[in-house]
């Protein structure tokens, strides 16, 4: 039987040693004309290695007797998974399998790496194939999991998911496996050309091995996210990240990024506890990567600039996902309170003060049963984390304040990077949300005024940025603040509205309140009309046919034009007169639209409606008020 002598099986595993240098070491210093240099080499030397292995194998036969091979090989995402089948995995036939496998796949990562896939693949599968001669063993268990995770990533790379998937999920169903009927520390991969001494403890075993299952869940987290199953890919997005705070294999500015990215998923599903948690969680663990250094250091060194750079993007991103959380919790809540006319809805909002007791009890068994991220180091920062920051809905203005004001705080942080100078579009969009911030919390309170004050805090922070900015560059951005601002003035005047009726009940309107009621509704429909001026070509005509992205504003923004002339207030029957034609001019555009393109009917079915309606009425309207003018002159 042909053996190695015990200096020829050092000189390999002095080889092998001397791969791995070459891959993981020396590869980060070759030059930019020759990136694969060290890669290169350390192929070479595998291929010396896998010839003095097949030397060995043409000396002993292929075979051993009793043992036979499996005549076909079974494909990844069937059934069969390779337990109980083939050469023991300890036997000798089964070793040798395992240590070509390992050559065979450091061989197709190596190609992988330096960009030849095929190849990659050629020798990946080379690698499967021989494993699939042997039963499922400690001895091999993390080199099938680790070849099946290449080929996922190979082949996920190829935008073939449903492939990938295969493979994956393969490798899943081995580990799962092996771990309820064996769960010993299997053998490393590093471990099949090291001389004894220097062999891994079974600790270490565990957490090499723990840590290539967590890889086979977080790329199949990214094969199910683009497979459109959103659920399946956060399930396994939080347990990879459980796991790699488990094993303390992680970076903490990235992880803090993904479980912050996390948490938008469970928001839009209105999982808000777990939505929290992330973030708390996201928060805590991204302390852990230290301050962010100073401008004066960042001057002074130019690793410290850019750690500065990178420290303070991410912590601002997570933030933004902050406000995300509060934001949204304040909209949700909003929707389950209002009645039909989008005001409070007082009789709701005392059943479900009676419902928050075993809501709260809903809420602390979630908590029991859930995922929680967490060590021994962070547990309790993480907990305490979450008692700052609500997840139940805000049913009144109190409770809703307490929201508002941690989104608030968010703002304040996330504007610090993204500043106006350099970054536009996010500054904007941050402004925004605190804008929305202000819209959410104004419908909890009950005083009008308060309420008022608060869209003005909205047009303070809008109106300047939009009339600065560059139509040129910033177009949509611009059309969306003015379509805002619009609004806002409209709901303020509402509300003035709304006031001025509580006033008239005891004595008319004063001029102060009539100036103030027709110069709201005077600036809404200036910055309705600025949105619709936007669309018009340079010739400034508007266009026959509106596309599908401003179909709907487009026709809003008519129907409210034409809702806002009608009703400025004048003492003058010249200027009443033209404030009802131009609205019934508006009404009339609406309505003609639909005719002549039917399919925009269901994108304004309540504004076309009412347009129907207005068409009827107003030329009532305008001949009675055009009698009253003749019979005074």
């Amino acid at each position: 039987m042909a053996t190695l002598s015990s200096g020829d099986w050092r000189a390999i595993c002095d080889k092998f040693t001397n791969i791995q240098n070459l891959t993981e070491i020396d590869s980060r210093n070759d030059s930019e004309n020759d990136p694969f240099r060290s890669k290169y080499k350390a192929r070479d030397i595998l291929r010396e290695i896998y010839c003095s292995l097949k030397s060995l194998e043409a000396g002993d036969g292929e075979e051993e007797s009793g043992e036979r091979r499996p005549t076909e090989e079974p494909l990844d995402g069937q059934t069969e998974d390779g337990f109980g089948q083939g050469f023991p995995g300890d036997s000798p036939a089964g070793l040798r399998a395992a240590r070509l496998g390992v050559v065979e796949y450091y061989l197709g990562v190596n190609h992988v790496d330096t960009e030849e896939l095929s190849a990659g693949q050629e020798h990946l599968m080379n690698s499967m194939k021989l494993l699939e001669r042997c039963s499922v063993s400690s001895e091999n268990v993390s080199l099938i999991i680790h070849v099946r995770n290449q080929l996922g990533i190979l082949w996920a790379g190829r935008d073939e998911t449903e492939k990938a998937q295969g493979f994956l999920e393969t490798a899943e169903s081995i580990y799962q496996r092996y771990m309820k009927e064996d769960g010993s520390p299997p053998t490393d991969m590093t471990e099949y050309f090291t001389t004894e001494e220097n062999l891994l403890t079974h600790q270490e075993r565990t957490k090499r091995f723990e840590l290539a299952y967590t890889h086979t869940m977080y790329y199949l987290a990214q094969v199910y996210q683009n497979l459109g199953e959103t659920e399946r890919a956060a399930t396994y997005c939080h347990s990879t990240l459980q796991r790699q705070l488990q094993l303390n294999q992680f970076t903490p500015m990235e992880w803090a990024l993904n479980a912050a990215t996390l948490s938008q998923y469970y928001i839009t599903k209105g999982r808000y506890m777990e939505g929290r948690h992330c973030l708390a969680a996201a928060t805590v663990i991204s302390g852990l990567a230290g301050e962010v250094p100073s401008e004066a250091a960042a001057q002074e060194s130019e690793t410290e600039c850019e750690r500065r750079e990178q420290l303070g993007q991410k912590r601002a991103e997570i933030a933004r996902c902050w406000i995300k959380y509060c934001l949204n919790l304040l909209q949700d809540a909003k929707k389950l309170l209002e009645d039909s006319i989008g005001e409070l809805d007082t009789d709701r909002q005392d059943e479900l003060k009676r419902a928050r007791r075993l809501e709260e009890e809903e809420e602390e068994k979630g908590r029991k049963s859930a995922l929680l991220f967490g060590s021994e180091d962070t547990f309790d920062s993480i907990a305490s984390m979450e008692e700052k920051v609500p997840c139940l809905f805000p049913l009144d203005f109190t409770e809703a304040r307490s929201v508002f004001l941690v989104g608030q705080n968010y703002i304040t942080q996330a504007k610090e990077y993204f500043q106006m100078d350099g970054y536009v579009t996010d500054h904007i969009e941050i402004l925004q949300d605190h804008s929305a911030l202000f819209r959410a919390l104004a419908f909890f309170e009950e005083d009008l005024e308060r309420r008022c004050k608060m869209h003005k805090r909205r047009i303070d922070m809008l109106e300047p940025i939009c009339n600065d900015l560059n139509s040129q560059y910033y177009l949509m951005i611009r059309r969306q603040l003015m379509f805002e601002l619009a609004e806002t003035y409209n709901e303020m005047m509402d509300l003035k509205l709304t006031l001025a009726n509580r006033q008239a009940d005891t004595q008319g309107l004063d001029n102060h309140t009539i100036k103030k009621f027709n110069s709201l509704c005077a600036s809404s429909a200036k910055y309705f009309q600025m949105f619709l001026d936007s669309l018009c070509s340079p010739e400034g005509k508007f266009p026959e046919h509106l596309e599908e992205e401003v179909l709907r504003p487009a026709l809003v923004a008519r129907f409210r034009v034409a809702r806002l002339h009608s009703r400025l207030i004048s003492s003058s029957p010249t200027v009443q007169l033209d404030n009802l034609n131009r609205s019934l001019e508006n009404y009339k555009y609406v309505v003609t639209y639909c005719e002549t393109h039917p399919e925009a009917a269901t994108a304004v079915e309540t504004e076309l409606e009412l347009s129907t309606e207005m068409i009827g009425l107003l030329p009532l309207k305008i001949n009675r008020l055009k009698a009253r003018m003749a019979a005074n002159n």
